[in-house]
């Protein structure tokens, strides 16, 4: 039999055949490698968008993985050391003393404001609870004096009566992890903290945290329960170190009229909404406990530098080269502005609710 390849018109025929063949082969392998590609592409973009989904995380009593592996952020990424979650959390505690307050209107009209002025709102019906929880992490020995902070508390003699704010439940914890990387976790004496008067109004806590190396994580967490309705604590978001979230979570009875100041920077998101509380009673004779309308004020900002911190990289930078600096993100702040109510006494200046050394 005659083999195709013996009829000599036929070799260019076969011979640009196969040339094809090879051709689509590599382009076939081409259009895999360039798919395989953009796959890991978007994988590494799904770890990366799972990462920031991750981080921050506001769950308090064990530091997550990605914490323990986090050194920071584009412009922070040099610092030593870094607040990784900082919350507040500010309810109300009314008693039924108040629940004779006509909640059919959240607005503030003459016939609330009698209603308030007659239920005689003070630390007997009516109280403030803060609950703040902050987690640092220490990025170098240089960063060991982060691991301290100070917290500032009402404490005041007016005349025979003593009005103080209680400092509650102040825990304190470190965590290291040893040669073997686990995760070991040390609990601090809150007795050793001194304390120390500011003015005839306020004190000061000095939490001090020995033995502290780098890669520790601490947590700081605390309760104050205050018998001044119409004062609240003011909130700083911009720490001496770089903060990856700090969050107030505010609620307040709506018959309490405040002025909120909520910071305006494109780091710092605030809003409000209706919300409800519950009174606190003994009264064995109510079926179901009463509510009052509140203004809910949620207010949170995200990767905030410190003031006049450096910046690492400015899209305007030339060569890399650029002496911009974060400018000041301003407090949280909050007055009361109801007709007739004195204005508690305000802190010392250049003293917080909460700073960290």
């Amino acid at each position: 039999m005659m083999h195709f390849t013996s009829w000599p018109f036929l070799r260019p025929i076969i011979k640009n055949r196969l040339w094809e063949r090879n051709q689509s082969i590599k382009i076939m392998e081409t259009m895999k490698y360039s798919f395989r590609k953009l796959l890991l592409i978007a994988a590494l973009a799904a770890c990366v968008s799972s990462v920031n989904a991750q981080l921050p995380n506001e769950k308090f009593g064990k530091p997550s993985n990605l914490e323990w592996d986090f050194k920071g952020w584009g412009d922070a990424i040099d610092a030593d050391a870094i607040i990784l979650c900082k919350t507040m959390k500010v309810t109300y505690r009314l008693s039924d003393q108040v629940s004779n307050f006509n909640q059919s209107d959240s607005g503030l009209g003459s016939d609330n404001i009698t209603d308030f002025s007659k239920n005689q709102i003070d630390e007997s019906n009516t109280l403030v609870n803060y609950e703040v929880k902050l987690r640092t992490k220490i990025l170098k020995p240089e960063g060991a004096g982060h691991a301290n902070i100070d917290i500032t508390y009402f404490d005041s003699e007016d005349g025979n009566k003593i009005i103080l704010d209680e400092l509650s439940d102040l825990k304190v914890r470190v965590f290291t992890k040893n040669e073997k990387g686990k995760v070991e976790k040390r609990n601090i004496d809150v007795s050793t903290f001194a304390k120390e008067r500011l003015d005839k109004n306020y004190k000061v806590i000095h939490v001090v945290v020995p033995d502290v190396q780098a890669g520790s994580i601490i947590e700081y967490q605390y309760n104050i329960t205050s018998p001044r309705p119409t004062f609240l604590y003011d909130w700083v978001f911009q720490e001496s170190i770089p903060t990856v979230r700090s969050k107030c979570d505010i609620d307040i009875p709506a018959f309490l009229q405040f002025k909120m100041n909520a910071p305006i920077d494109k780091l710092i998101k605030s809003s409000v909404e209706v919300g409800h509380l519950a009174y606190d009673t003994n009264r064995s004779d109510m079926k179901k406990g009463k509510t009052c309308i509140t203004n809910h004020y949620f207010i949170v900002g995200d990767y905030i530098l410190p003031e006049g911190y450096a910046l690492k990289r400015n899209p305007s930078s030339v060569d890399g080269k650029s002496d911009a600096t974060e400018n000041k993100i301003a407090d949280f702040t909050s007055e009361i502005s109801m007709p007739g109510v004195t204005v508690p006494v305000k802190m010392p200046e250049g003293s917080t609710h909460l700073r960290v050394k």
